[in-house]
């Protein structure tokens, strides 16, 4: 059962919680919903949300398929595949995120661009 319900650009994913960041995953679900029109760095989208939350545990190498909270710049972000930040095949973040959702098939990304339209609620 997934926990998050996530659309880009009027596709449809489903994503569930991790455990890894409590204190930034509860203050995302407490904003939720959310939505906003993304910028794409590589296969990664982002956009701002109104969460201030100060992570319990950041890293830059991500997971395919993780939602990750970034801190500098208060925006959700969704990682699928490698930025210009990565070495080799495996998301990279360009500076430390706090993972709070993985996303459960990733293939729908394929194709979206910048300025997609992404929203995040629960289930």
């Amino acid at each position: 059962m997934s926990d998050l319900a996530v659309t880009v650009a009027g596709r449809e994913l489903t994503a569930s919680w991790v455990e890894e960041n409590p204190e930034t995953r509860a203050a995302l679900a407490d904003a939720l919903p959310v939505a906003g029109e993304a910028a794409k760095w590589g296969d990664e989208l982002y956009f701002d949300v109104p969460v201030d939350a100060s992570p319990e545990n950041t890293r830059e190498a991500v997971p395919v398929g993780a939602i990750a909270y970034w801190p500098p710049g208060n925006a959700l972000c969704l990682f699928w595949g490698p930025t210009p930040a990565s070495v080799g095949d495996e998301p990279r973040a360009a500076s430390g995120v706090a993972v709070v959702a993985e996303i459960e098939d990733v293939s729908p990304l394929a194709g979206v661009t910048a300025g997609a339209h992404v929203r995040v609620a629960g289930e």
